[in-house]
């Protein structure tokens, strides 16, 4: 489980999201397990009001299966990841919604 303070759900919140399940992922792997659940919990979910207007267009896309995530076999060592040894195959994202970050 992660607990965030302070999330901004239009630009970061997707980014952690695939980042710490990814991490999970490594973990489990080095560690000869099947991963689990990600659990993200967030304290402060925040939407800046430049992001209302592309976030309302995010919720009307359907979603779509999920990629399968393939990682090197060999690697056993979770310092000696690199991005060669990741594999998503069968993506297929939206086209890109543009957001600036808030400042």
């Amino acid at each position: 489980m992660m607990y965030q303070r302070s999330a901004d759900m239009g630009l970061v919140v997707p980014f952690n999201i695939v980042s710490y399940a990814l991490l999970t992922c490594m973990i489990a792997h080095v560690c000869g397990l099947v991963p689990g659940d990600f659990v993200h919990v967030i304290g402060d979910a925040h939407v800046y009001k430049t992001h209302i207007s592309p976030l309302q267009e995010q919720l009307k896309k359907l979603p779509r299966p999920f990629p399968l995530l393939t990682i090197n076999t060999q690697k056993k060592d979770i310092d000696a990841f690199v991005a060669a040894d990741f594999e998503l195959k069968n993506y297929e994202p939206h086209p890109k919604l543009e957001m600036k970050m808030a400042v």
